[in-house]
């Protein structure tokens, strides 16, 4: 399989951000399901490690925010952290248990913190999940990093040096030729990101354009009208719906 197999499926992509966030709590469990029984095939979480190098699928580096308890999951084992309820009532999923639960799934997976680098590659060994997630990072170093570690090519999203070398029209075959060395497919981007003029010049790159995170139906629409490749959502109902109505609902055929 080849490393563009991640972005194969016919377009616009449907991202079910955070697991689809707006209808049951970020990144759990009850998350995951309910987007891939609307028939999501693109999942969106985060990655944490544990102390004990257990990668969990949650967004910030403490517990504080969304579970009954506190502290930073790098610093904690993963007995404490597994015993963490998001919003009082949900578990937080591993990503080995995430990957071994919907095979047919793909994960766009986003590394938040540096401890999540080095236990990755044994994860996606065992999943035998190569093809099946593509790693994005707010870090242009965190992703070099994880680059160095894999033993094998993984679909990568730009970093933010990536995206500035686009907005600035940076275009060309240099460009082109060594995002394509790097394993870079595809360019996430927020809202105000994603003109007309940018949305051209990554796919003069061979760039594929992500827009995060659209929750508003008319956004979504216009976003569309400009050739974006995919939306990231927390409304996946919604989002389900846009696409249907213009005929560009491609769900994941049920089990």
């Amino acid at each position: 399989m080849a490393v563009r197999d991640f972005l194969s499926l016919p377009r616009p992509l449907a991202f079910a951000h955070r697991g689809g966030a707006a209808h049951y709590p970020e990144n759990s469990w009850r998350a995951f399901e309910h987007a891939v029984g609307l028939g999501y095939t693109y999942l969106e979480t985060d990655l944490q490690a544990t102390a004990d190098g257990v990668l969990v699928a949650f967004h910030d580096r403490s517990l504080d925010r969304v579970t009954d308890r506190a502290g930073r999951i790098a610093q904690l084992p993963y007995r404490e952290v597994s015993a963490a309820r998001i919003g009082g009532t949900d578990s937080i999923p591993t990503l080995e248990d995430l990957l071994g639960a919907w095979p047919e799934a793909r994960f766009n997976l986003d590394l938040k913190d540096d401890p999540a680098i080095r236990p990755l590659p044994e994860v996606l060994r065992r999943a035998a999940a190569w093809d099946r997630v593509c790693l994005t990072s707010f870090s242009a170093r965190r992703l070099a990093a994880v680059r160095r570690q894999l033993p094998r090519p993984v679909c990568m999203a730009t970093s933010p040096v990536g995206v500035a070398a686009v907005r600035l029209g940076r275009a060309g075959r240099g460009l082109a030729a060594r995002l394509s060395r790097l394993s870079v497919r595809c360019t996430q981007v927020p809202v105000g990101v994603a003109t007309e003029s940018y949305v051209r010049r990554a796919h003069a790159v061979g760039l594929q354009v992500h827009v995060w995170t659209v929750n508003d139906r008319s956004v979504m629409a216009n976003l569309l009208d400009l050739g974006v490749d995919g939306i990231m959502t927390d409304e996946t109902e919604a989002l389900r719906d846009v696409l249907a109505a213009r005929g560009q609902w491609h769900p994941r055929a049920a089990r």
